[in-house]
């Protein structure tokens, strides 16, 4: 049976971001999303409670932003079929080298560990483990980065989990050269370093995208 979880962090609202994308909005329909992992820098009760309407199953990280949030941990586990996923927002960790990652995940006891704190989406398999970062779903700023930097690309990634298999999609949002936007699905099935991109414009999230022709 299909179980969905939302992966989502680094909202920064209002602080550095105004608000979720209205496209992330209207892909993401209560009642489809099983559970909800949020990656920390929540800072908004008005986010939260959306987050809430999403899934009432609301897992929360802090995050280095979340100052008021004292009771929050700095990590959680939770377990699905076979498969352990972890999840913290990134901080307490030294730096995202991929040692360092298999480290927590280690400690952790689990099987996927989901980060964040760099704004950036990132997915990659590492000794038997998968490791996902989110990005930041509402593309906030990221202070201390290069002048030069590009701005980050709002996103959010599923989990659609089936007894031990786990097949990942992320949901970015993209402006080609005349501002139009596009929210954009890559899909990674089975851990396999192969992605396929299938552009979205409409359609819901609990739909399974259509793969792209071949």
């Amino acid at each position: 049976m299909t179980f969905l979880i939302l992966v989502i962090g680094d909202l920064h609202i209002p602080d550095r971001a105004l608000d979720i994308p209205a496209k992330f909005k209207k892909l993401l329909a209560p009642g489809k999303i099983g559970q909800t992992l949020c990656l920390g820098n929540l800072t908004d009760k008005h986010t939260y409670e959306y987050l809430r309407s999403l899934s009432p199953d609301l897992k929360i990280v802090k995050g280095r932003t979340d100052v008021e949030a004292t009771s929050l941990p700095l990590t959680q586990v939770v377990t699905h079929g076979g498969i352990r996923i972890g999840f913290l927002e990134g901080f307490t960790l030294v730096s995202n080298e991929p040692d360092l990652l298999l480290a927590e995940a280690n400690r952790l006891d689990v099987d996927v560990l989901c980060w964040g704190g760099t704004h950036r989406f990132d997915a990659f398999e590492y000794m038997d483990k998968f490791f996902v970062n989110p990005g930041s779903a509402t593309g906030a700023f990221l202070p201390g980065a290069s002048l030069n930097a590009e701005a980050p690309t709002p996103s959010f990634c599923l989990m659609d989990v089936q007894g031990i298999s786990l097949t990942l999609y992320v949901y970015q949002l993209r402006t080609d050269e005349k501002g139009n936007e596009n929210v954009a699905v890559e899909k990674t099935e089975d851990r396999a370093a192969l992605t396929e991109v299938i552009a979205m414009s409409n359609g819901r999230v609990g739909t399974k995208p259509p793969r792209s022709p071949t």
